[in-house]
């Protein structure tokens, strides 16, 4: 049986000033294709930068009493574009464009050829997030559905089949990240929200090809977008009870923003929930009570070995400051709630 309410982050966490330009993170929208502008640090000296960003990440997670961690994903460029542009069968001399969420066109990755997975691409820095905590971490990659809907195809006869393929790199990452003793595997797919209709059609289809056979724990997390972009999320999930259907462990979504009825983790059984309950759209840090009252209100429609706890969506663009208040009231109102039990 799993531990009762466990907590965690999403994935992302704020990259610090000195690593990151922060006008062009927060200016220049989510880059789908690679932004090297976007580093302050020259590019020699990166990979050591990265690794003290992680150890900052780790520690903030660690003194807020987080039990399953991540390396704040620090070293990207976006929860999207290091795994997606480092696959074969992507130009490496043109974009290619695509409608975001906002309805606006997006650069994206331009598929030319066979998508594969020629090496092991978040491996390197699970390694060291594994080496440098004794709790629980977790691992996250972009899932085939999301990369299938920012990609520009010009190779595979419909998106479908990229989407498949797409599902069997991120299948061969999960396996390695897993192996490499990583706890939770988590697949982002943030467009099952905003593209349901393509969702309906092969979706569930691809995730369940992405997770086969992982051995880790696995869970998917669907958004409506960063607070930072969205600051409207009354329209609910249109793609959610599907999501039953899929063979994952957990289903992380966000109710604190979007203003959800607890009542919504009925709608996922079988699957256990990952409950984001901090709005990261408020500039304030709610109260331990507040928090502590959505988790128990989610606790009349779930057993507490079914519920994790968790921000509704990645911290990135929060002020780490603000990121670290959050986290430390969230986990203290999960504490208080274990109490209770």
């Amino acid at each position: 049986m799993r531990p009762p309410l466990q907590t965690t982050v999403m994935g992302s966490y704020p990259q610090p000033r000195w690593l990151v330009h922060q006008d062009r993170l927060r200016g220049d929208g989510v880059p789908r294709v690679r932004h090297e502008k976007l580093w302050r640090v020259d590019v020699d000296d990166l990979p050591e930068a990265i690794e003290a960003a992680s150890l900052m990440a780790i520690a903030d997670q660690e003194s807020a009493g987080v039990d399953i961690i991540t390396d704040g994903e620090v070293g990207r460029e976006s929860y999207f574009n290091h795994f997606a542009n480092a696959l074969s069968g992507v130009d490496r001399d043109r974009v290619g464009h695509a409608m975001n969420r906002r309805g606006g066109v997006a650069d994206v990755p331009l598929v030319t050829g066979p998508v594969r997975r020629d090496q092991p691409i978040e491996l390197s820095a699970a390694k060291f997030l594994r080496s440098h905590t004794t709790r629980q971490t977790k691992v996250t990659v972009p899932g085939p559905f999301t990369l299938s809907q920012l990609a520009q195809n010009e190779y595979y006869p419909d998106q479908r089949t990229l989407a498949l393929a797409y599902a069997a790199a991120v299948n061969e990452e999960l396996h390695d990240l897993a192996e490499a003793g990583i706890d939770v595997v988590q697949i982002d797919e943030p467009y099952l929200q905003a593209n349901a209709e393509a969702a309906r059609g092969f979706a569930v289809e691809v995730i369940a090809a992405a997770v086969e056979g992982v051995s880790a724990v696995t869970t998917l997390h669907t958004c409506f977008g960063y607070a930072a972009y969205v600051d409207n999320k009354t329209s609910g999930y249109p793609f959610l009870d599907e999501l039953a259907e899929i063979p994952v462990d957990f289903v992380a979504i966000e109710t604190a923003q979007p203003n959800l009825g607890p009542e919504i983790v009925k709608r996922l059984a079988p699957r256990a929930v990952v409950l984001g309950v901090v709005d990261l759209g408020r500039e304030d840090v709610e109260s331990v009570e507040e928090i502590a009252m959505r988790i128990r209100a989610a606790l009349e429609h779930t057993p507490p070995e079914r519920l994790a706890i968790a921000p509704d969506c990645g911290m990135k663009y929060l002020p780490r400051e603000r990121a670290r208040a959050k986290l430390t009231s969230m986990v203290a109102a999960t504490n208080r709630v274990r109490s209770e039990l």
